[in-house]
């Protein structure tokens, strides 16, 4: 048995894979660089894949050749004054279907029965990729479209986050003894994290609520001691 999990060196992504395989699969961690300005997010993968044992992969496709992101394009900014409304600035246009389509690749490689992506669609930034009815017709895209699929032994598609609060997801990771403090989810590609991006305040709050003030940001701590 064997499963390729979708690692981004965030909390939802490692969290995502450890909950769907439990420790009885063999787990091939893809990471991808679609030129992301937030690149340190693929170290915290790669060694997120080396704390668990899982096998590495690293592919390379370049969204950021056209941009239309602001985590793609540097003439896009990250929003940083609050959470943002509607699908943000920070919304890659086709990434998931891209991820998702190199991960079935892998998939069918390496006869891996699942891929677990760490998806939500509760606590999220409004990315019309991440809702359960995209996720349900591509489950049926990838069985018309791979030999795996058409013999019946088609992949299935895992969201374990999937309708999960942040608060959760924070609880389920350290009961699964996630190193929270080696995951990266801020949108800005600093040497620590910005603490005002849409990512850092739903993970800031998560990690408040969870009794985990030791590992929120600089900015995150900052603010609730001073009530804000």
């Amino acid at each position: 048995m064997a499963a390729v999990a979708l690692l981004s060196g965030g909390l939802d992504s490692i969290t995502a894979a450890l909950l769907a395989t439990g420790g009885g699969e063999v787990v091939h961690a893809l990471a991808l660089d679609y030129g992301q300005r937030h690149r340190v997010e693929l170290e915290r993968a790669a060694t997120l894949s080396a704390h668990f044992g899982f096998i590495y992969h690293l592919a390379r496709v370049s969204l950021s050749d056209w941009g239309g992101s602001a985590l793609t394009d540097p003439g896009v900014a990250v929003p940083t004054g609050g959470l943002s409304e509607g699908i943000p600035p920070t919304y890659v246009p086709g990434r998931n279907t891209v991820f998702i389509a190199l991960a079935l690749s892998l998939a069918e490689a390496v006869g891996a029965d699942q891929i677990v992506l760490g998806i939500n669609s509760v606590d999220y930034s409004g990315y019309p990729d991440c809702r359960p009815e995209y996720l349900e017709a591509y489950s049926r895209l990838a069985d018309l479209a791979t030999r795996a699929g058409l013999e019946g032994r088609g992949p299935r598609l895992i969201a374990p986050l999937q309708r999960m609060h942040k608060v959760e997801i924070v609880q389920a990771a350290l009961e699964l003894g996630v190193p929270i403090e080696l995951t990266w989810s801020c949108y800005l590609g600093g040497a620590e994290p910005c603490g005002r991006c849409d990512s850092c305040r739903i993970r800031d709050a998560a990690l408040a609520e969870a009794g985990r003030i030791d590992l929120m940001t600089a900015v995150g701590q900052a603010a609730l001691q001073a009530g804000g």
